[in-house]
């Protein structure tokens, strides 16, 4: 036995095995709220694995399995097959296109039999976190140069651009949040800043008259040339950059952001984004109003552009200040929230605990990000740290994009809420992702590369 580490509790922070138990438990109290009907005989319907909470529940106990085998890992064992998953995280990418099933409007599932599936694009989410900080970690490695950053993006978004082929643009837009690990490690701010200003402007774009938002540009870089008069006389390159991103921004104002809509994101996608910004979607040609169609029908029933979301709202509001309490909610209990188990599972907890159960449930998130960032910035590794912070990246990014789906006040792009929404492969993944830190933690003494 290693002596440095005689038991599975040395060095580990159970701070985070209580929250993820916690977390779990309300996950599955939750599915079981959403989908108990009058009647039902409760004991069956978890032995019998026939129910999707008896079926989370299996996940559950498998996970806790898998997190104890991890905890009795030894850290070098991540550090040594971080490549090695990462590529086979690729190869599991590429098996889609051939051997994928359509559900919900995504390619990106792998089915086995009747009773399992496999979603790759969200597995690989662990396999990224780990090949990214075992880049960042390599002495060779001199995150300040561009070939540098470049190699990392490339390894983050590679997945994103599989899965986004696979119709999967929600887990896509997941790996974008491998760039707040960058930016801890020193990516200069102003990639942020760029990639902010680039958000702003696709959403000024759907909102404003094309030709008004043209003048607004063009008035803030008269603007941008009158505060800056003194550097341009100095040095006209100053001016030809403002001129420059002027170009740009109007660029991608009037063709890039028209192309994304028109060509690459598919009709039902678009009316989910103009649904999340208060707008009406209008079909553009015959193709994309049977595109539409075909969707909705592929749903079950043909709703407003925004049934999902409004459905939502009514199921939070109604739960009030403190909830109506478990088993007791009518808009989750009886349907009228579709996907309440998994991408709205969040309204079935805000109509039943209401929003001082919302409050604190959000709190324990809260205390589980903070709590990780802690974790992060005590490690000696730099592996360990970049790893942590990956984590805790990808679990902000699904907290808020998925509340916010909820309420909203985003699209809805079919982000699943961490250990509490519906899915197998969704919990593995956040688990194993989470009993890795652990073990990492553990070991924060010694240096991994």
């Amino acid at each position: 036995m290693n002596q440095r580490n005689p038991t599975i509790s040395k060095g580990v922070d159970w701070s985070l095995v209580w929250i993820w138990f916690v977390l779990c438990a309300i996950g599955i109290t939750s599915i079981f709220a959403a989908s108990y009907h009058d009647g039902d005989n409760i004991a069956q319907g978890f032995i019998g694995l026939k129910t999707d909470y008896s079926r989370q529940l299996l996940f559950f106990f498998l996970s806790g399995i898998v997190g104890t085998f991890i905890l009795l890992t030894d850290s070098k064992f991540f550090t040594a097959t971080a490549n090695l998953g990462y590529a086979f995280g690729i190869f599991l990418l590429l098996l889609v296109f051939p051997f994928h099933t359509r559900i919900k409007g995504t390619e990106s599932i792998i089915r086995f039999g009747s009773a399992f599936q496999l979603q790759p694009a969200d597995l690989c989410k662990l396999f990224v976190n780990l090949a990214l900080a075992k880049y960042l970690s390599r002495v060779e490695t001199n995150f300040a140069r561009p070939r540098a950053q470049l190699i990392a993006v490339a390894i983050a978004l590679a997945p994103a651009v599989l899965s986004k082929l696979q119709d999967e643009t929600g887990l896509a837009l997941v790996y974008f949040s491998f760039f707040l690990v960058m930016f801890r490690e020193g990516l200069p701010p102003i990639v942020l800043v760029v990639g902010f200003s680039f958000a702003v402007l696709v959403v000024a774009t759907l909102l404003l008259e094309p030709n008004t938002l043209a003048l607004i540009l063009t008035a803030i870089a008269i603007g941008a040339i009158y505060i800056l008069r003194k550097p341009i006389k100095r040095k006209r390159s100053v001016l030809f950059l403002v001129v420059g991103i002027w170009f740009v921004c109007v660029g991608i104002q009037r063709f890039v952001v028209p192309f994304v809509f028109d060509h690459v994101f598919k009709p039902y996608q678009v009316q989910r984004i103009y649904a999340a910004i208060g707008k009406d979607y209008i079909p553009k040609s015959q193709a994309d109003e049977a595109a539409l169609e075909s969707e909705q029908k592929t749903a079950g029933k043909k709703k407003d552009n925004n049934y999902n979301v409004k459905q939502s709202k009514i199921a939070i509001g109604s739960g009030g200040f403190i909830g109506k309490g478990l088993l007791k909610g009518t808009q989750t209990r009886y349907d009228f929230v579709p996907e309440q188990k998994t991408d709205f599972i969040f309204c079935t907890i805000g109509e039943g605990f209401g929003f001082v159960g919302s409050l604190v449930f959000l709190g324990i998130y809260m205390l589980l990000l903070m709590r990780i960032v802690t974790i992060a910035e005590r490690q000696r590794s730099v592996f360990s740290r970049c790893y942590a912070y990956g984590v805790a990246s990808v679990l902000f990014f699904h907290i808020v994009i998925n509340v916010c789906m909820t309420v909203g006040l985003a699209p809805v792009i079919g982000i699943p809420l961490p250990f509490v929404s519906y899915g197998g492969t969704s919990l593995l993944t956040f688990s194993v992702m989470l009993f890795i830190l652990v073990r990492l933690d553990a070991d924060r003494q010694m240096v991994l590369r």
